[in-house]
Formats: structure tokens, sequence, C-alpha cells
């Protein structure tokens, strides 16, 4: 099942509000990620990477899964990729303590390798408990592998990079991965376009998560 497929009924948080049952979901949530042995990554992984930042954000990152350094941190996006992605955030006054952002498989492929379908059919549940919690506005997809999963199966992030969707409920785009980024920065200038049609829109709809 695709996370597109995840009601949209649920109603908004208030603002500044998180219920006490609300956040003991959350806790609960997070244990039982921690010790998920629902596929194989289990049994190489150092840690699993559940997610970072604001789980009252209106807006929800998605990557495609932990790298060494995440998997070693337990956080995700950090090292070079993190750096690179915390300079995004920035260019829009954003940064990762007022967006939460997560990844479709919670624990590392070994040698950093796409994650196979199978362990992203396994862990999806992990992540739509997550976003049935945030009740994000807007959901921006990392990478082609979680565009892929997110957006729709033939996405082509090369064409359809920070176009916008409207799925279940969110709103949704993609950007270039910050990796990739670091392999070919000549995608540089497009991604800080795309990051500035994000700020549009959350200057658009959003009512909490709002640039500096």
């Amino acid at each position: 099942m695709m996370l597109t497929e995840t009601p949209d009924t649920v109603p908004p948080v208030k603002a500044g509000e998180m219920e006490a049952s609300a956040r003991r979901r959350w806790d609960e949530l997070k244990a039982a990620c921690l010790v998920c042995d629902r596929c194989a990554l289990s049994e190489t992984r150092t840690q699993v990477v559940f997610g970072v930042g604001d789980p009252l954000s209106e807006v929800l990152f998605i990557g495609e899964g932990p790298g060494q350094e995440e998997d070693l941190r337990g956080e995700p996006f950090v090292g070079r990729a993190g750096r690179l992605l915390d300079v995004m955030l920035a260019s829009v006054g954003l940064n990762r303590n007022g967006v939460y952002i997560a990844n479709i498989v919670k624990c590392r492929p070994p040698g950093n390798r796409d994650p196979l379908n199978i362990e992203q059919d396994a862990c999806i549940g992990w992540l739509r408990e997550q976003t049935k919690l945030i009740r994000p506005k807007i959901i921006v997809c990392l990478g082609r592998v979680a565009a892929m999963k997110i957006i729709k199966p033939d996405f082509k992030i090369t064409s359809e990079h920070g176009l916008w969707f409207e799925k279940g409920g969110f709103l949704m785009t993609a950007l270039y991965h910050p990796a990739f980024l670091l392999r070919d920065p000549r995608h540089k200038p497009d991604t800080f376009a795309d990051m500035k049609s994000l700020e549009n829109k959350m200057r658009e709809v959003c009512t909490r998560t709002l640039p500096d």
C-alpha cells in the first residue's frame, strides 16, 4: 500500500498543541519501531533511525533510508548530505527543528544501496503511522526512490522535481536527494528554485510552520 492511501479525514491539530494521548501514541510508536524486526535489515543495522524534528510540523520531508553515518548516529540526514539539506532548509528560512524528517525505511540497507521493494513494504507502516500523528499539510520527497513510493511508481525525478501533486489529502512535491546533488552539483540551481516553490506553497497553506 502506498502512503497516499492514508485516510485524510483526521482533524487538524490546533496550533501549539499535541494532546497527551497523541504524545503517548508517538512515544509508543517510536518504542515499537526501535525494536522492529519486520525485514532482514534489522539483522545488519546498528540502530533504527526513527526520524527527527517537530512532530507538530505541517511539513514532512521523506528520504529513502539511512546511510552509514545515519545508522551510527540514529538520526536521518547527517554528514555531508545532511549539511547540504540544512543549507537547503536555511535558504527559505527553515531548519530541521521546525520540520519533520523521516525515511521510507528506518534501517540502513547494506552498502547504502536503494532499499528493496520488500524492505519498503515491510517498513512503510511505520511512516504511515508517523504521518497520521504528524498530520502534515505538505510532504516533500527527497530523491527518486521516495517519490516513486509516495507520489507515484513512475515518478521521473529529472522532469518532475518541483512539481506539485495532491494525493490522499496531502500536497506533495519531490526534490533531488542531497547526496545526488553532492555527486552532481549542476542540479543545485534547480533544487534551490524548488525550495522557493516550497516556501511559496507553505505561505499559501500553512498556519504554524512558516519560513522566517
